[in-house]
């Protein structure tokens, strides 16, 4: 790898960032760019080659949002159901362009240990945000609502041993959050000789 490309990797990981859905405009990402970002996350690390990861794209965001509003509405008591947050989920899509459910799938033969699995799904969604940013595509990733909860589980139809990372919101914006790092680097890393 020569030095330009590294800078330009560099550039697209050090510029990725977390855009609300509220904060794109609506414009519709195409299906083509959306299927490029699944070939790059379909390149993540894979202990075995498992390749847990399954994503299900939604190209109505609305659509989803409704139904993930209705789970959540479901799932919720009538202590911690919040009229905010189901209405927020309601609308979280208006202006997005597409949801990515990620779910990592555990196959039933896998000796492979949970947490590697886990892992190997956040790198293809990793993969994905990064793939997103070169193409000047906003995303969000979220696990609010009912996305980590039995509920969704069961509306997606997965396994017991399966589990949704979360819900991935493309689209595109018109400003771009500054990035920031709140700890130094130099107190996150211990050289040893």
């Amino acid at each position: 790898m020569d030095n330009q490309t590294f800078t330009a990797i560099a550039d697209v990981i050090k510029t990725r960032r977390t855009v609300k859905p509220g904060m794109m405009n609506g414009q519709k990402v195409p299906n083509e760019q959306v299927q490029e970002l699944l070939v790059l996350a379909d390149w993540a690390p894979t202990h075995a080659y498992t390749e847990p990861w399954r994503f299900v794209v939604y190209e109505n965001p609305q659509q989803f949002c409704q139904q993930h509003a209705e789970l959540y509405k479901q799932q919720a008591t009538e202590e911690n159901f919040n009229q905010a947050t189901y209405n927020n989920l309601m609308n979280m899509g208006n202006k997005a362009s597409h949801v990515v459910v990620a779910i990592m799938h555990r196959s039933e033969l896998s000796k492979i240990p949970v947490f590697e699995e886990i892992s190997a799904a956040a790198c293809a969604v990793q993969n994905l945000l990064l793939g997103a940013t070169a193409l000047n595509i906003a995303s969000f990733w979220s696990t609010g609502g009912a996305t980590l909860k039995p509920v969704m589980k069961e509306f997606l139809g997965l396994g017991a041993d399966d589990q949704v990372m979360g819900l991935l919101y493309l689209g595109y914006a018109d400003e771009y959050p500054a990035g920031q790092r709140k700890t130094p680097l130099e107190e996150k890393i211990k050289w040893v000789q």
